[in-house]
């Protein structure tokens, strides 16, 4: 193993006394290892006066030269960070370099131990181009290597992109959608992640290779136009459900028209899951008053008709709602 251009006597034999500093052969380059057939190298040490070596043997020796390796992953790395956040490029992970030559894995000598220091760079956001001159510091004290690397950098994000063409309205599978990295420039701010776009409501046709953006989807209709959905009504105490035809499409959140399939009305919900529309009625404001239990029943009579009446229920889910209230005053101890 050597670390310099030249072989010595001493990197090939041991105790070789004032001998050891003779150079005798170019090393190989650098990050390669070599072989030397024995008898000549016995052949060059008798020339120098070094006789009697011990070669146990051996036919060949293999002389192998120590390098600093960069790999194209590390400058690429390297190149990224000094590029960072510079004339309106974002984090080092989001930043992609193309080379104008690709300079494959880099070797120096090893002495050349120092990181990559960027020490000029220059990035054209206009062009996308840029370059970056790296010195690398030598621990032996002679001046540190340079490289110098030039091309195009650009931004980009992780965006939803379609595997398939999809419809209006159709929702989006998980097998719909997988991640790309695309240029930032071309996407825009609003692109979708994929945890983002699964599940949502294709809002028109989309070809399939899309990134999709905020703009391309919606909420699913979870109520559909001229669907039967169900009307709920929820109280203290009182559960009602009727059956209704929806008017418009609603997600959820949404406050939809629905027909009352009984009362023939139209009343106004919110949607509140697929197929399910909840009314909000109005609470009356009332005051306290002590009752006997004798005209405590005629009030619940009036509420539950007061509150069926608002969705037109009918008398007989009325009746039923009646009784349980009446069961429960009955119970009140006095």
């Amino acid at each position: 193993m050597v670390t310099s251009d030249i072989v010595r006597i001493g990197d090939i034999i041991d105790n070789a006394g004032p001998a050891a500093r003779i150079a005798i052969y170019r090393a190989p380059d650098l990050g390669t290892t070599g072989t030397l057939p024995v008898a000549q190298i016995v052949n060059t040490l008798r020339t120098h006066q070094v006789i009697g070596v011990d070669t146990r043997d051996l036919r060949e020796i293999s002389v192998t030269r120590q390098a600093r390796n960069f790999e194209l992953s590390d400058i690429e790395q390297a190149l990224a960070r000094a590029l960072e956040r510079r004339n309106g490029l974002g984090d080092a992970a989001n930043i992609n370099v193309t080379f104008d030559r690709s300079p494959g894995d880099v070797r120096l000598d090893a002495a050349n131990s120092g990181a990559l220091n960027p020490v000029a760079v220059r990035y054209e956001p206009r062009t996308t181009r840029f370059d970056v001159t790296f010195e690398i510091s030598n621990e032996t004290g002679v001046a540190p290597a340079k490289l110098r690397f030039t091309g195009t950098a650009i931004e980009t994000v992780e965006a939803a992109v379609l595997t398939r063409g999809v419809e209006r309205n159709e929702v989006l599978k998980s097998s719909d959608v997988m991640v790309e990295r695309r240029p930032k420039a071309e996407v825009g701010a609003d692109v979708l992640t994929r945890d983002r776009a699964v599940g949502m409501q294709a809002r028109r046709q989309i070809r399939a290779g899309q990134a999709l953006k905020g703009a391309d989807v919606a909420k699913p209709d979870l109520v559909q136009r001229d669907q039967g959905v169900t009307l709920i009504y929820d109280a203290v105490g009182l559960h009602l459900t009727v059956l209704g035809k929806a008017l418009e499409n609603g997600t959820e959140g949404d406050v939809v028209n629905v027909v009352n399939l009984q009362s023939k009305r139209t009343i106004s919900g919110v949607v509140v899951g697929r197929g399910r529309v909840a009314i909000v009625v109005a609470q009356r404001q009332e005051i306290a008053q002590p009752v006997s239990q004798q005209d405590e029943q005629p009030k619940l009579q009036d509420k539950v008709s007061d509150s069926t009446s608002a969705i037109g229920a009918a008398p007989a889910a009325a009746a039923t709602s009646l009784a349980n209230a009446s069961a429960r005053a009955a119970a009140k101890p006095e």
